[in-house]
Protein backbone atom coordinates (compact mmCIF):
# COMPACT_ATOMS: atom_id res chain seq x y z
CA UNK A 1 0.00 0.00 0.00
CA UNK A 2 1.49 3.50 -1.01
CA UNK A 3 1.05 6.08 2.02
CA UNK A 4 -1.48 7.75 0.12
CA UNK A 5 -3.56 4.35 0.62
CA UNK A 6 -2.84 3.63 4.18
CA UNK A 7 -4.07 7.38 5.16
CA UNK A 8 -7.27 6.60 3.46
CA UNK A 9 -7.70 3.02 4.44
CA UNK A 10 -7.04 4.99 8.56
CA UNK A 11 -9.65 7.26 7.80
CA UNK A 12 -11.94 4.75 6.68
CA UNK A 13 -11.71 3.22 9.83
CA UNK A 14 -12.04 6.31 11.68
CA UNK A 15 -15.47 6.84 10.21
CA UNK A 16 -16.95 4.02 10.86
CA UNK A 17 -15.40 3.85 14.67
CA UNK A 18 -16.99 7.78 15.23
CA UNK A 19 -14.85 8.49 17.67
CA UNK A 20 -15.65 11.61 19.82
CA UNK A 21 -12.13 12.61 19.58
CA UNK A 22 -9.83 12.24 16.13
CA UNK A 23 -6.31 12.63 16.94
CA UNK A 24 -4.54 12.87 13.08
CA UNK A 25 -0.73 13.08 14.40
CA UNK A 26 0.94 14.13 11.07
CA UNK A 27 -1.32 12.23 8.68
CA UNK A 28 -0.12 14.75 5.45
CA UNK A 29 3.22 13.53 6.36
CA UNK A 30 4.86 11.79 2.90
CA UNK A 31 2.01 12.38 0.76
CA UNK A 32 1.96 14.13 -2.41
CA UNK A 33 -0.13 16.78 -3.05
CA UNK A 34 -3.34 14.65 -4.58
CA UNK A 35 -2.91 12.50 -1.96
CA UNK A 36 -3.25 15.62 0.56
CA UNK A 37 -6.21 16.59 -1.18
CA UNK A 38 -7.75 13.23 -1.14
CA UNK A 39 -7.11 13.11 2.46
CA UNK A 40 -8.30 16.43 3.50
CA UNK A 41 -11.61 15.55 1.02
CA UNK A 42 -12.28 12.94 3.68
CA UNK A 43 -11.93 14.25 6.80
CA UNK A 44 -14.32 17.07 5.69
CA UNK A 45 -16.52 14.86 4.69
CA UNK A 46 -16.77 12.78 7.44
CA UNK A 47 -16.66 15.99 10.11
CA UNK A 48 -19.85 15.86 11.80
CA UNK A 49 -21.03 17.34 16.02
CA UNK A 50 -20.25 14.41 17.19
CA UNK A 51 -16.19 13.97 16.48
CA UNK A 52 -13.83 16.62 17.37
CA UNK A 53 -10.63 16.15 15.33
CA UNK A 54 -7.38 17.21 16.50
CA UNK A 55 -4.93 17.85 13.47
CA UNK A 56 -0.63 18.32 13.88
CA UNK A 57 0.99 18.98 11.16
CA UNK A 58 4.27 20.84 10.76
CA UNK A 59 2.73 21.82 7.22
CA UNK A 60 0.26 24.21 6.61
CA UNK A 61 -0.78 23.10 2.79
CA UNK A 62 -3.09 20.17 4.14
CA UNK A 63 -5.23 23.26 6.37
CA UNK A 64 -5.74 24.71 2.82
CA UNK A 65 -8.26 22.00 2.25
CA UNK A 66 -9.69 21.64 5.31
CA UNK A 67 -12.65 23.21 6.88
CA UNK A 68 -11.51 24.22 10.38
CA UNK A 69 -12.80 25.97 12.91
CA UNK A 70 -9.54 26.55 15.34
CA UNK A 71 -5.77 26.97 14.83
CA UNK A 72 -2.94 26.61 17.85
CA UNK A 73 0.24 27.45 17.54
CA UNK A 74 2.17 24.90 19.80
CA UNK A 75 5.88 25.51 20.97
CA UNK A 76 7.79 23.27 23.39
CA UNK A 77 4.47 21.71 24.43
CA UNK A 78 2.92 25.01 24.91
CA UNK A 79 -0.15 26.44 23.59
CA UNK A 80 1.28 30.35 22.34
CA UNK A 81 -1.15 31.58 20.34
CA UNK A 82 -5.13 30.55 19.08
CA UNK A 83 -7.00 31.86 16.33
CA UNK A 84 -8.99 31.24 13.19
CA UNK A 85 -7.91 29.63 10.18
CA UNK A 86 -6.17 33.31 8.92
CA UNK A 87 -3.54 31.87 11.79
CA UNK A 88 -2.15 29.91 8.55
CA UNK A 89 -1.69 32.88 6.89
CA UNK A 90 0.65 34.47 9.18
CA UNK A 91 2.56 31.73 10.11
CA UNK A 92 3.10 31.31 5.86
CA UNK A 93 4.12 34.55 5.57
CA UNK A 94 5.88 35.54 9.09
CA UNK A 95 7.50 32.28 9.86
CA UNK A 96 7.30 30.18 12.39
CA UNK A 97 10.28 31.04 14.56
CA UNK A 98 8.13 34.27 15.48
CA UNK A 99 6.40 32.23 18.13
CA UNK A 100 9.26 30.13 19.71
CA UNK A 101 10.82 33.76 20.48
CA UNK A 102 7.44 34.27 22.71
Amino acid sequence: MSGGEKKRSELFQLALKKPKLALLDEIDSGLDIDAIKTVANLINENRDDETSYLLVTHYSRILRYLDVDRVHIVVKGNVVKSGSKELIEEVDSGGYTQYQEQ
